[in-house]
């Protein structure tokens, strides 16, 4: 089975770099350069194997979502984000730096720039 959850974007040229250049995602699927086009506001991404889409479409999601990514390699993940230029920001950056939880998971979250939050997390 493989899950691929649809983060809905206001605006797909502000989030596309935030997944690819600050995230390390590959896109897989650009959006069209045709701004009439149904799919200019759409973008599909990997990472790791792992994939997701983006959308302005307004069907496609709701705002504020939350997605729980695990990883076997959480303070790699962080310094790579860091140093992506990643930081704790009002809108769009670290919104909790590592902890290990009493829940045995250490964990860190990133908002997107549209409020999305996504939470690393790696077994103790």
């Amino acid at each position: 089975m493989s899950i691929q959850p649809f983060i809905r974007c206001n605006d797909i040229t502000v989030s596309l770099p935030f997944y690819t250049e600050v995230l390390d995602f590959n896109t897989l699927q650009a959006p069209d350069p045709d701004p009439t086009s149904f799919m200019s506001m759409y973008a599909f991404l990997e990472r790791d194997g792992d994939r997701v889409h983006l959308s302005q479409h307004a069907g496609d999601g709701v705002f504020g979502n939350v997605i729980y990514v695990n990883v076997t390699n959480l303070d790699e993940v962080y310094k790579g984000f860091t140093n992506n230029g990643l930081t704790v920001k009002d809108k769009a950056g670290i919104t909790m730096q590592p902890v290990e939880q009493t829940w045995g998971m250490k964990e860190f979250s990133v908002a997107d720039p549209d409020g999305n939050r996504l939470t690393f997390g790696q077994d103790l």
